[in-house]
């Protein structure tokens, strides 16, 4: 995992400010200096801000915040792109309308030339190329920001592609997540409304999921435990990984000569069934999700592609999600609470799925939880749409400061994903008739008597652990209150921006004060004629009134840059 340096400081190499000032150039370009002065960056950034251009484009001016911050994140490269697709699935963290736009992010970049993709080879596997595969093809199929893929054909003949990472992006991402968080620091001393997501705490969330996806030996591992849960299973095909051939940087898999989802004309065209593998697709995201716990987070129609006989095939395995079986259970439990109408265990249920991020009123929640049941519980069921349904439970729950926990949003992301795909396919398609068996299973599971007798093993057995330690911990806690060294800390929150306020009204006042009497005393000199004199005036008056006004001009300056007259 990438190791990021203690919050709020930021490493003075020429790489990092230089990175940092690339940085802010393109939030100026784009419009955001009121964020760059809220976050007082001047003050860690001492040289090179003043000859930055804060002024952005009249066409650029012209286009919505979410906009421009799309194009920004675009603009900044790799770690950017990827923390806006990671913002995508955040609602609880920003507002709809950047979650639309940051939906949209193009991880498209130039590809990088076969020099570097041979080197990368050499140093991998010690051989070049030309000298594992019997053909291999210099021009890529894709490129990304972490790498790009090309087509090859093993000695042995089979098709298969290659995943090679980008040069250096290991350090250029570590760059980059190091200014993250030092931005990040500043938004949670700076910005109140920002305090109570952890600003901090997203981007480190941020840097385990990049340090997963650049590691291309977890993904063929994602790609061997994902083919191990659907063994057997014909309605679906995983492609083949080639592990001797692959590494940290490199990931040699199985060519897919399929039809991707999206080229629907196509499929119809070539006699395809679309109304089955749009049933098939979304029930196969169902079984991975409900019954393994591990499932593919961005089924989008570019990752998944059909092969005769109405197989599916997913592919792209970097982003994959986890869900315990007790995070599986409380969110069906949920549901099933939902459907049937129960107010009471809807609203323990959503607090046992969500984080809290402050005190929670629960007649408020559960009112509120009580209209969004009226507004879906009795309509008919071709008019229920899961995407619609879980976005307005996610605005419900941020609306009373609680957030789904981060594997449960990658959950409810790829089940709408997955939704729009099959409605794309079939318009008639019916996720919550489909999901109603898996939620029913999951449920019926806890009954069955082996997993009763084990959760009874474990219950007791964590029930024995603590009787048998309480004595202990007791002993522990009577000898700190004996030694004095037990103590309740109080922390007040949303009080540091006050607090600055105060310290500077206090420093202008005080300021003003100064000035006031430099100007009176000055005065008093003048008026009782104290040589020595210059043009009839005492000298010593004089130089007060200069100090002054030099006093005044500074004081009038400082106002004017913090905006505030």
């Amino acid at each position: 995992m990438f190791s990021i340096r203690k919050l709020g400081a930021i490493s003075r190499t020429y790489r990092h400010l230089n990175r940092y000032h690339r940085v802010l150039r393109v939030l100026f370009k784009y419009g955001f200096e009121d964020l760059v002065d809220r976050l007082h960056i001047d003050q860690y950034l001492e040289s090179g801000l003043q000859m930055i251009n804060r002024k952005p484009r009249e066409q650029i001016s012209r286009l919505s915040r979410p906009e421009r911050l799309r194009l920004a994140l675009e603009e900044l490269g790799p770690t950017f792109i990827k923390l806006g697709q990671l913002l995508s699935t955040r609602p609880d963290f920003i507002p709809p309308e950047y979650l639309q736009e940051l939906a949209r992010l193009q991880d498209e970049v130039p590809p990088f030339p076969y020099r570097d993709v041979r080197k990368i080879f050499v140093d991998e596997t010690g051989s070049p190329p030309e000298e594992l595969f019997e053909y291999f093809d210099t021009e890529p199929l894709a490129a990304a920001s972490i790498g790009q893929v090309h087509h090859a054909r093993l000695m042995s003949g089979s098709d298969v592609v290659v995943k090679v990472q980008r040069p250096d992006i290991e350090s250029v991402i570590a760059v980059d997540l190091e200014i993250l968080a030092h931005i990040a620091s500043l938004m949670e001393r700076y910005l109140e409304e920002v305090q109570g997501h952890h600003p901090t705490a997203v981007v480190h969330e941020f840097a385990r999921s990049l340090s997963r996806e650049i590691d291309f030996s977890l993904e063929l591992f994602n790609i061997q435990r994902f083919a191990r849960q659907f063994e057997g299973n014909g309605t679906i095909h995983v492609p083949r990984t080639y592990p001797e051939f692959s590494s940290e940087r490199i990931l040699v898999m199985e060519y897919v000569n399929g039809i991707k989802s999206s080229k629907v004309a196509l499929l119809r065209e070539q006699g395809y069934d679309l109304e089955l593998l749009a049933e098939r697709g979304a029930n196969l995201v169902m079984e991975q999700i409900f019954v393994h716990g591990f499932f593919h987070a961005d089924p989008h129609p570019g990752n998944i592609f059909v092969l005769p006989g109405n197989v599916v095939c997913f592919i792209d395995f970097g982003q994959m999600g986890r869900l315990s079986r007790k995070d599986r259970e409380d969110f069906t439990n949920l549901v099933l609470n939902l459907v049937e109408g129960n107010e009471r265990k809807v609203t323990g249920g959503v607090l046992k799925v969500t984080i809290q991020q402050g005190e929670v009123n629960r007649d408020d929640l559960a009112r509120d939880l009580g209209d969004f049941m009226d507004r879906y519980l009795y309509r008919p069921l071709g008019e229920l749409k899961a995407d619609r349904i879980l976005q307005d439970l996610l605005d419900l729950v941020s609306k009373h400061r609680l957030s789904l926990k981060p594997n449960l949003y990658l959950m409810m992301k790829a089940l709408s994903t997955v939704e729009g795909v099959g409605l794309m396919l079939d318009p008639n398609l019916q996720l919550v008739r489909l999901a109603e068996p898996f939620l029913k299973k999951v449920r019926l599971g806890r009954l069955q008597p082996k997993r009763l007798a084990e959760e009874f093993s474990e219950t007791g057995g964590e029930y024995l652990s603590l009787l048998r330690e309480l004595p202990t911990e007791l002993r522990f806690i009577l000898q700190q209150m004996r030694e004095g060294h037990l103590r309740i800390e109080f922390e007040h929150r949303g009080l540091k921006g006050l607090e600055k306020t105060l310290d500077r009204v206090s420093n202008r006042v005080s300021f003003a004060i100064v000035l006031a009497s430099q100007i009176i005393g000055s005065s008093l000199v003048v008026l009782s004629d104290i040589p020595p004199r210059w043009y009839g005036v005492p000298v010593i008056g004089l130089i007060g009134f200069l100090f002054a006004g030099i006093m005044g001009f500074w004081l009038l300056v400082s106002i004017i840059r913090h905006g505030r007259m």
